[in-house]
């Protein structure tokens, strides 16, 4: 079962999304909380896999308490994904930054969050469907200067490969795709390209791979 915490200070979205994730077999709502401030202690209290957290919230708004979880030790696991009104929201840059998973529209199709959900505990999604490429290049544009590559001298020449496709936005089918493997052989590379740099997730997986000069703004396209 997949325990999701609803972070938002309106009670109707929270109520929906709650309909909606309680009504799946594999997926149920763990608790609610309508700021910041709550959603970081019911988090630690409740450890849920996923948190679906508002970036516009009282007391704490939603990037903060975003930062307090992913940089908590103890709460490795939990998965943040951040909620907002508009695709390009001012703030999910800086959300993917500070360590969130991914973020939807609060507008999205039922469908497409509960993928979300489901993909965000496996580590296999990033963002929603529609705006990871835009994101990116957003992320491309404002980033700093590549850093020194030595943190990834520990990666294979295949590993390198797969976390260049992983930060110009590629699924883990696509990736298969490109370099003709399996589906399953792309998503080891991946998952063993984030053990050894030490990423939570496929989120950081593509700070990192900016970050590090491996992908260039005009490899986007």
């Amino acid at each position: 079962m997949i325990r999701v915490l609803l972070a938002d200070d309106q009670s109707l979205v929270r109520a929906g999304f709650r309909a909606l994730l309680d009504a799946q077999p594999d997926i149920g709502v763990a608790g609610e909380a309508s700021d910041g401030e709550e959603a970081v202690r019911l988090i630690r209290e409740l450890r849920p896999d996923v948190v679906l957290m508002d970036i516009r919230m009282p007391a704490l708004d939603g990037l903060a308490a975003t930062r307090r979880v992913t940089r908590d030790p103890d709460l490795a696991d939990v998965r943040v994904v951040m909620l907002t009104t508009f695709e390009l929201d001012e703030y999910v840059f800086e959300a993917i930054r500070s360590g969130a998973s991914g973020f939807l529209v609060k507008d999205t199709e039922p469908e497409e969050l509960l993928r979300a959900v489901r993909a965000v505990v496996d580590g296999d999604a990033l963002l929603s469907p529609g705006v990871t490429r835009r994101l990116i290049a957003e992320f491309a544009a404002r980033s700093k200067e590549p850093a020194a590559v030595g943190a990834l001298s520990a990666l294979t020449e295949r590993e390198r490969e797969v976390m260049a496709l992983v930060g110009m936005g590629l699924s883990n089918e696509e990736i298969a795709r490109r370099l003709v493997v399996s589906p399953l052989t792309a998503k080891t590379h991946v998952s063993r390209t984030m053990v050894k740099l030490g990423a939570r997730d496929r989120a950081q997986l593509v700070v990192l791979a900016y970050e590090s000069g491996l992908v260039r703004p005009g490899w986007l396209g």
